[in-house]
């Protein structure tokens, strides 16, 4: 059947009707000409995805065979989907492609270092998706495309809606991944972002079995050549943090950490642009121009000019544009080994300080907790933030067993020598609803107060609820800020707030058995 299937493919793939390797030109003209977007007074295309406009991770599976079957962590986040099943899904894939009047094929790479690149096609419908594609991977140059031959294939059909009952999914949208026959299907879903992340699982699975970390973060590096790392989910700041004019951008979301040093797996960005401001960040804004993709902005109908501010479609609103976009940027988006690194939290109970430092047990109960809080928008159902714990800052894409992840971050920051902070980018003075977000340019300050080493030898004191170590001072930001604690009217509704989260760490820790134990609980004092 396999085979079958695989050269049915080609077959498809090689009618005159299907468009390969499209320049990011063309392909904004048959977007714009076949009426999948229009272009907006900033010069991006901007297009509107239906009412998937977030991932959906209900719909998501991992084909179990003979390949994953012992190496897959299954459970609610790595679904399995049965050989045959698939191989129905996949026939019914083939026969939608096989009606369509064209296709757009993209191939390229993923991964930055040559030392550990793989070769991907991306097969779609739409044009703009296609575009899409081209500005987050890795763009073939030169002669690179000689004798190419993809390692793994997305087909991404978001005109195909399955009867659950039928197929075997839960909606009529799906993602699938064959780790076995190395295929992507997305189908009933328009949102990119479930082409640009089924990627990313399947680097979270391959890299790490070859001794490659693969993280789910943000990378820039000083003039100085000190290379930094940014963990966190949706929301909490990866992309805005490190997109800064004083450092240059390695990449703004997937990394591989290998023997060689920090490489991009992208060769683009995609940024929420919710409440986007010229002014916070200037980089990002200056990127969006002709070759990005806006999803779901709302633009004035005449003047064609985007409402950042306007998340009547979702709050979820993204733009995809090449790293070329940014200025000053790292050209090969490889950089050394870090001397930083920053777990990013979004805390919507207001009760973590802005900055902590951590100890080596915290670094790991800290990064397999990755705690929180789920943005509104980010997936279909969430509508205003939730407390989440997501393993290594980004679990639904880790086919492995979290600690894996953990263990070889543990391993490489001893090795390395980095600093490793935990700071919070969400509320103070009182939770989502009562206090405010931490200012952007406290955080932006104390950003750089970490980064340059500047937090290390001030005057510290450890929370007496999480065991956390604060420092008491940092340029730029009041001293009040950074005792989340002094910042509240009520001090007992805090003391009873900030147990409730330690609390729920425990519980949430709990997963793991006796390595709570064995990390002291990550230092909570409840």
């Amino acid at each position: 059947m396999f085979e079958t299937n695989v050269g049915r493919l080609e077959a498809i793939l090689a009618q005159k009707t299907t468009l390969k390797d499209l320049t990011t030109a063309q392909l904004v003209e048959f977007a714009v000409r076949r009426g999948e977007g229009l272009l907006a007074a900033n010069g991006a295309l901007t297009v509107q995805t239906g009412k998937y406009t977030g991932r959906s991770p209900n719909d998501r599976f991992i084909v179990r065979d003979r390949v994953t079957n012992d190496t897959v962590e299954w459970g609610s986040v790595n679904v399995p989907m049965q050989e045959g099943v698939f191989q129905r899904l996949y026939q019914r894939v083939l026969d939608y492609l096989a009606e369509r009047d064209q296709l757009f094929v993209f191939r390229g790479f993923v991964g930055a270092d040559p030392a550990h690149s793989m070769p991907i096609q991306v097969v779609n419908e739409y044009a703009w998706q296609n575009l899409f594609a081209r500005q987050l991977f890795v763009r073939p140059q030169g002669e690179s495309l000689q004798g190419f031959a993809p390692e793994f294939t997305v087909i991404a059909v978001p005109g195909l809606k399955v009867d659950p009952a039928e197929m075997g999914t839960n909606s009529e949208a799906f993602i699938v991944i064959s780790f076995a026959e190395r295929i992507v299907l997305i189908g009933g879903t328009a949102y990119a972002g479930e082409i640009k992340k089924s990627i990313f699982s399947v680097m979270n699975y391959l890299l790490p079995q070859k001794g490659i970390l693969s993280m789910h973060c943000s990378a820039n590096v000083g003039a100085e050549g000190d290379t930094a790392l940014f963990f966190g989910l949706s929301g909490t700041g990866k992309t805005t943090l490190s997109t800064d004019p004083g450092r240059r951008l390695i990449g703004d979301d997937e990394h591989g950490w290998s023997e060689n040093g920090i490489f991009n797996f992208e060769g683009g960005c995609y940024a929420k642009c919710i409440n986007l401001s010229q002014k916070d960040e200037p980089q990002i804004w200056d990127a969006i121009k002709f070759g990005s993709v806006m999803e779901n902005v709302v633009i004035d109908p005449v003047t064609r000019i985007p409402d950042f501010t306007d998340g009547s479609l979702t709050e979820n609103t993204r733009v995809a544009y090449p790293l070329d976009h940014i200025p000053g940027r790292v050209p090969d988006s490889r950089g050394g080994h870090p001397r930083a690194v920053v777990f990013l939290t979004a805390d919507a109970f207001g009760v973590l300080p802005p900055v902590s430092i951590l100890n080596d047990d915290q670094i790991i109960y800290h990064f397999l907790s990755g705690y929180t809080s789920k943005l509104a928008g980010t997936e279909r159902g969430i509508k205003e933030p939730q407390a989440t714990f997501s393993a290594c800052f980004g679990e639904p894409f880790l086919p492995l067993h979290p600690k894996k992840y953990g263990e070889m971050l543990r391993d490489l920051v001893a090795q390395h020598g980095a600093k490793v902070y935990l700071i919070n980018t969400g509320w103070s003075g009182g939770p989502f609803g009562v206090g405010k977000r931490i200012s952007i340019a406290y955080t932006r300050a104390i950003v750089k107060a970490a980064l340059s080493g500047a937090l290390v030898d001030v005057e510290q004191r450890v929370d007496p609820i999480f065991g956390l170590t604060v420092p008491t001072s940092c340029p730029g930001v009041p001293a009040e800020v950074l005792d989340p604690k002094s910042t509240w009217a009520d001090p007992e509704a805090y003391e009873a707030k900030a147990r409730e989260l330690a609390r729920a760490f425990q519980d949430s820790f709990a997963r793991y058995g006796s390595l709570g134990r064995e990390l002291g609980n990550g230092g909570m004092k409840i």
